[in-house]
């Protein structure tokens, strides 16, 4: 039942919401920071903040942890006498991984039930913004239940698992299904953002915010719920490795499996840094066909990207891909984001890139008012063509020495 003093704000079409709803078992879903107890990685009660201004329109409560048990804590006490403490913290560590694939398992669940279902029934958003956001999302629950019952079938009477390597073994490069997942995160992320404009999506997700089921955690928090997961897998495996006798028939079976997760890693890494690089290049606009290069379009790889200023102050986004430095001012065209290339792009091995001190540039009045009242110009560094024929200099400003520093050494590295 809701409590007698909340406020009621009016929603178009949104009146069967509480209907759509239903409770969670266990009223919560966790981050899964918090489901590694075994090497210090839970999570204090701070919660991941949500993007929309307008969350901060009503205070939403503290977020509760799923209840949860460390293995030991059910163990009789003849059963604890019986095993020493290095088995007992590898069996800690085995069964949260057990623990946070049936987490990972209610959340995906829920993602659908509480998001996906509802928005598409109250017509909030269409089928096909949906599954552009939410992607095959469901259709990995059959992978991890696989996972989870293979662990159950290993686990004997009195809770214990003798052996794990096997079953990670083959279960792990299963994982390579969430490529596609991975790689479409980014167009995903920037549909969710741009559909939050709408009022009606702007207000379910503010109720669903404040919800019990979400525990302040926004829709992305739970989009994003399966890339956490994978980057742990590493973590879980190599803490169970760590307590793991040394004669154990394990031994060699979870250094195996720890290299077939880290292959798993870096292919999907790959493929979804593939997709970031070409999300970009469809977005370039060009006001001259000369500034088009097939050096852009054949990048497979963006180095580094972010936004940095020229000397007159204005803004630019910068993309250096692996071939090529291309500057662009950032453009809204009909609500999506967009990148007018800005002067003739750089060939990598036509750059030449200058470390400037602060203070190198003699400042004039452009300068002064783009890099403040003092007469330093701080945090700047300059790239140009080394043959001078195409007369182009930008000397560029970061917002502090740590980017600057990052953008030289990408740039140099390169």
């Amino acid at each position: 039942q809701e409590p007698s003093n909340k406020r009621v704000r009016p929603l178009a079409r949104v009146t069967s919401l509480a209907n759509l709803i239903s409770p969670v078992r266990n009223g919560a879903v966790r981050r899964f920071g918090q489901t590694i107890q075994s090497f210090a990685l839970r999570s204090d009660s701070k919660s991941p903040g949500c993007a929309q201004k307008s969350c901060s329109r009503s205070a939403a409560p503290t977020p509760k942890r799923r209840n949860s048990v460390l293995w030991s804590e059910m163990l009789d006490v003849n059963m604890k006498e019986s095993l020493s403490t290095k088995e007992i913290k590898r069996q800690e560590a085995i069964y949260e991984m057990s623990r946070g694939e049936q987490d990972l398992i209610e959340d995906l669940k829920l993602a659908r039930k509480a998001y996906h279902d509802p928005m598409l029934k109250l017509s909030i958003m269409s089928e096909e913004e949906l599954n552009h956001i939410f992607g095959d999302l469901d259709s990995y629950i059959p992978l991890h239940e696989d996972l989870l019952a293979s662990l159950g079938e290993a686990t004997k009477p009195d809770g214990t698992v003798e052996q794990i390597g096997p079953i990670l073994v083959k279960w792990l490069p299963r994982l390579h299904a969430y490529k596609g997942y991975c790689s479409n995160q980014l167009a995903a992320k920037a549909l969710l953002d741009q559909k939050k404009q709408d009022r009606r999506v702007q207000d379910f997700l503010q109720r669903c915010l404040e919800s019990p089921f979400s525990r302040k955690l926004d829709l992305w928090s739970f989009l994003d719920i399966p890339r956490s997961r994978l980057v742990k897998y590493p973590l879980l495996l190599k803490e169970i490795l760590r307590h793991t006798p040394k004669d154990h028939p394990d031994i060699q079976i979870l250094e195996e499996a720890i290299s077939i997760i880290q292959g798993v890693l870096s292919d999907i890494n790959l493929k979804k840094g593939e997709s970031e690089c070409q999300y970009y290049i469809d977005k370039l606009e060009y006001l001259d066909e000369k500034q088009k290069d097939p050096r852009i379009e054949g990048s497979k790889a963006l180095l580094c990207h972010g936004e940095l200023k020229n000397k007159n102050g204005h803004k630019l986004y910068v993309f250096l891909f692996q071939d090529i430095l291309v500057l662009t001012r950032p453009v809204t065209r009909n609500e999506r984001q967009a990148y007018q290339v800005y002067r003739q792009p750089i060939p990598v091995q036509e750059l030449l890139l200058e470390d400037l001190q602060d203070g190198d540039v003699k400042m004039g009045g452009s300068f002064r008012g783009a890099f403040g009242n003092s007469d330093k110009a701080k945090n700047i560094f300059r790239v140009r063509f080394q043959d001078p024929s195409p007369g182009q200099s930008h000397t560029l400003q970061a917002n502090d020495v740590f980017h600057k520093q990052q953008w030289v050494n990408c740039i140099r590295t390169a």
